[in-house]
């Protein structure tokens, strides 16, 4: 299964195939397994061991994730879970519909692009909550750039 981590403003792709990971290209070893009764994981990882604490947080996806003391919020999606629309050619945002954590209808407009003069609506594929909006109005953007990010309704629940 891969998966889609976003941990600040750095973003990997993780895929798992029972006790291999290969996070962002490089394969490693790893097993997770609960703490019974805790927040707890014990993690251990290319011959690394790790105790860290996972709370969900608000929204589809997002944990708080405590670490040697430290504390992080990272947002974890499945390739199921999400659909990341995305310029379908160069041009520039003019308006943006949604924000995240807004649960939207499949057809739903979520950003308008303008290209040559035109003004293009992009909308929702399927229904969903809006994990991210990756852009800002003013901003210009190139063909393939991600514009938003949706979980499935179910990842929000």
């Amino acid at each position: 299964m891969k998966y889609f981590v976003r941990i600040g403003a750095q973003s990997l792709e993780v895929e798992v195939d029972g006790p291999r990971v290969l996070v962002g290209g490089k394969a490693l070893e790893a097993t997770l397994v609960a703490v019974p009764g805790t927040p707890l994981r014990h993690l251990l990882v290319g011959g690394e061991s790790w105790t860290l604490a996972a709370d969900p947080a608000e929204g589809p996806g997002r944990w708080a994730l405590g670490v040697a003391g430290e504390w992080v919020e990272v947002e974890v999606l499945d390739q199921r879970a999400r659909e990341i629309v995305k310029a379908p050619m160069p041009g520039l945002v003019v308006r943006i519909e949604v924000a995240a954590g807004q649960p939207v209808a499949a057809g739903t407009g979520l950003v308008v692009v303008e290209a040559m003069k035109m003004e293009n609506e992009l909308r929702a594929p399927q229904p969903g909550v809006v994990a991210t909006v990756h852009v800002e109005v003013g901003q210009a953007v190139e063909k393939g750039a991600p514009l938003v990010t949706l979980a499935s309704p179910e990842a929000s629940g």
